[in-house]
Parts: C-alpha cells; sequence; structure tokens
C-alpha cells in the first residue's frame, strides 16, 4: 500500500509518503518538513493565525514536493491522511481540506488521523513492535502514559493537569533568554554543567497515586530561582546549572511517573515489556537515557522512534493512516476538524487540558 500523510496540526506544514512491504516491513519513499521557527521565533511561541496562514501558503508545495521525492503519481495512492485533530484548528483545517481535495480529485479514500495517534504509532514505522505497548506520549502540547492495545484502542493511565513538558522547558527557557524552540537549548547548556544538582527544584506529583503529570509548579520555580541570582544578564554558569536541575528534575518526574505505569501496565497485561517514547521531548538524550534506566530494572525494552520522527512530520500520519486504512477505516468527506480529539475518550476529563492535552 501507498499513502500520503499532510501534517499541520501545529507549526510544521509537512507531507510523506510510505508504503508497507509485502515482509510486513514500513518504507518512507519521502518526507518534507517546512518548519516555521523563524516566523514565530520574535513571539516566543507559536501564533496560531501565523502558524494558519503559513501552512496555506505552503501546503500546495509541500505534497507536490513529497509526491515528487517518492516518485509516485495521485493516481498510485491507495488513500489520501490527514492530521485531523487535536491541534491548532486553523492549521488542521488547511490540511484536512487539502486531504480532501486530493481525495476527490482522484477518487481515493480518505482518513482522518488523530496527530496523538500518529506519535503513538510512529515507533511501528521504524521497529517491529507489537501490541499491547506502554506509550509515554510527551511533546509541546502533550503530556500523557497509555496502554495501546490496538489501532484506535487506548486507555489513558495519566495525563498532565497543567503543563505539557514540552510547554514547560519551551518557557523556562524563554525566562532564561535562551530562544525559542526551548528544549534543544536547556539540554545543550544542561550538558555543560558542572554541577546540575547545585539547585533544588521540585519533582511535582512524584510519590502521590496515580500517574497524572504537573510541570506548572517546576516552571514556576525555575523562574523564582533565577529571580534570586545576581540581577543583570546570566552568567553562563548560572545558567547552565540551572537548566541541568529543571532537566534533572523533568527526568526524575519522568521516572517516578513511568514506574507507577508500568506496574499498572503489567497488571493488565502480563506478557507486556515495552515502554515506547514518543513525541517531541522523546528526543532528549539525557531524558532517553534516564528512562532507559528505568526500564532496565523493571526488565521493559524502551523504544524510541529516531529522532527525526520524534517531532512532528507528516511520515507519522502517513503510517497511522496506512494502519488505520488496513484495519478497515474510511472518513467521508464532511468529516470536520477537530481541535481536541482524545484518545481515550472514556477517560476523565484533566483539569486545564487544552487543545493537543485533551
Amino acid at each position: 500500500m501507498i499513502v500520503l500523510g499532510i501534517e499541520t496540526s501545529c507549526d510544521e506544514t509537512a507531507a510523506s509518503v510510505v508504503t508497507d512491504q509485502a515482509n510486513g516491513d514500513a518504507r518512507i519513499l519521502s518526507n518534507v518538513v517546512l518548519s516555521q521557527l523563524d516566523e514565530h521565533r520574535p513571539y516566543g511561541g507559536v501564533v496560531p493565525e501565523i502558524a494558519a496562514r503559513s501552512h496555506l501558503d505552503h501546503i500546495d508545495r509541500i505534497v507536490d514536493e513529497a509526491m515528487r521525492e517518492a516518485g509516485v503519481s495521485f493516481d498510485d495512492l491507495d488513500c489520501v491522511a490527514a492530521t485531523g485533530g487535536p491541534g491548532l484548528i486553523g492549521g488542521v483545517i488547511v490540511g484536512v481540506m487539502t486531504a480532501k481535495a486530493i481525495a476527490l480529485t482522484h477518487n481515493k479514500p480518505f482518513v482522518a488521523v488523530n496527530h496523538l495517534e500518529g506519535h503513538a504509532l510512529t515507533v511501528r514505522l521504524s521497529e517491529q513492535v507489537e501490541f499491547p505497548y506502554l506509550l509515554l506520549l510527551v511533546s509541546g502540547g502533550h503530556c500523557q502514559l497509555l496502554s495501546v492495545e490496538g489501532i484506535g484502542k487506548y486507555k489513558r493511565l495519566g495525563t498532565t493537569i497543567d503543563d505539557a513538558l514540552g510547554e514547560a522547558f519551551d518557557k523556562s527557557a524563554k525566562l532564561l533568554g535562551l530562544g525559542y524552540p526551548g528544549g534543544p537549548h536547556v539540554e545543550k547548556a544542561a550538558a555543560l554543567s558542572e554541577n546540575p544538582e547545585r539547585f533544588n527544584l521540585p519533582r511535582p506529583m512524584k510519590g502521590k497515586p496515580g500517574c497524572d503529570f504537573s510541570f506548572s509548579g517546576l516552571k514556576t520555580a525555575v523562574r523564582q530561582t533565577a529571580e534570586k541570582l545576581p540581577p543583570g544578564p546570566f552568567k553562563d554558569e548560572d545558567l547552565n546549572d540551572l537548566c541541568a536541575a529543571f532537566q534533572m528534575a523533568a527526568a526524575d518526574t519522568l521516572v517516578d511517573r513511568c514506574t507507577r505505569a508500568i506496574k499498572m501496565f503489567k497488571h493488565d497485561y502480563p506478557s507486556g515489556n515495552t515502554l515506547v517514547v514518543a513525541g517531541g521531548v522523546a528526543a532528549n538524550k539525557a531524558i532517553r537515557e534516564r528512562l532507559s534506566q528505568m526500564c532496565d530494572k523493571h526488565k521493559m525494552a524502551m523504544v524510541a522512534p529516531p529522532l527525526k520522527l520524534c517531532t512532528d512530520n507528516g511520515a507519522m500520519i502517513a503510517w497511522a493512516g496506512l494502519e488505520a486504512f488496513k484495519a478497515g477505516q474510511r472518513d467521508t468527506l464532511d468529516f470536520a476538524p477537530r481541535p481536541r480529539w482524545p484518545l481515550d475518550p472514556d477517560a476523565p476529563k484533566a483539569a486545564y487540558a487544552g487543545g493537543k492535552k485533551a
């Protein structure tokens, strides 16, 4: 099968063509991503109106480039997939309408993909990971722990009750003057620290029942600690140590919450032995290492997509669309883009659950 996937849920305009092989392996024929970082950097974060306009300006060219790079025509496609939500609704509308137009014009099936499911299934694009598995989905817009039972079958074990971890990375970096996006800047500064334990930052929710997350307090603690430093530009030593403290606190929190989730997961699935880490924060090498050590302790395999597939991209949408299509999913052309779309619709709504946190 050959599937075109379109991703426009936030600040990347992306399109990709993927195919599955006779032996079950997947192959990415093209994966074109246009980042909007330069457009949003002056504001220190994503501006929804700017993002939507940029998607509209570039989507046709990005799709054309993906098709040409893959060496296929629209007639070769088995279906057209696009992120249907959750996300910034203006951008989601652009991607969905583009996919619908292609599907209608070339008489191809249309599949609306949950952006979170795209992250959840990405690992199966690069690795032979069988269901069920435990998923830590952690990025700028969402932070969740879920049991992945199969295509479209998810059980939420925990979610953020306020900020997502990626958001905390970005906002902490902004107040420290490190620029946007914050994650890579914080990771780079933390790696230069000679005293990562110098600042004592909180580990929100650590030791508490359940698997929910909270990062608002950690972000506030970074601000309060920074305000106590000598006035004027931050010294490199102070900046590096504070970033290292933040990263260590984040990793400790993830390990605590994931440890509890592993126990819940193994209770439900005694043979389950895989933790998948997906989303933009999964690209953080220090956090990957801590989670890998935790998995070794609990006799779990930790698997994460390649770094280039951790952040938003079209290949994850194309692959999720392919898996959903093979499972029998077809969506009509009156599908309505969704700003919120929980993977587990039966899970109780979390406090302060925004668009991608739903």
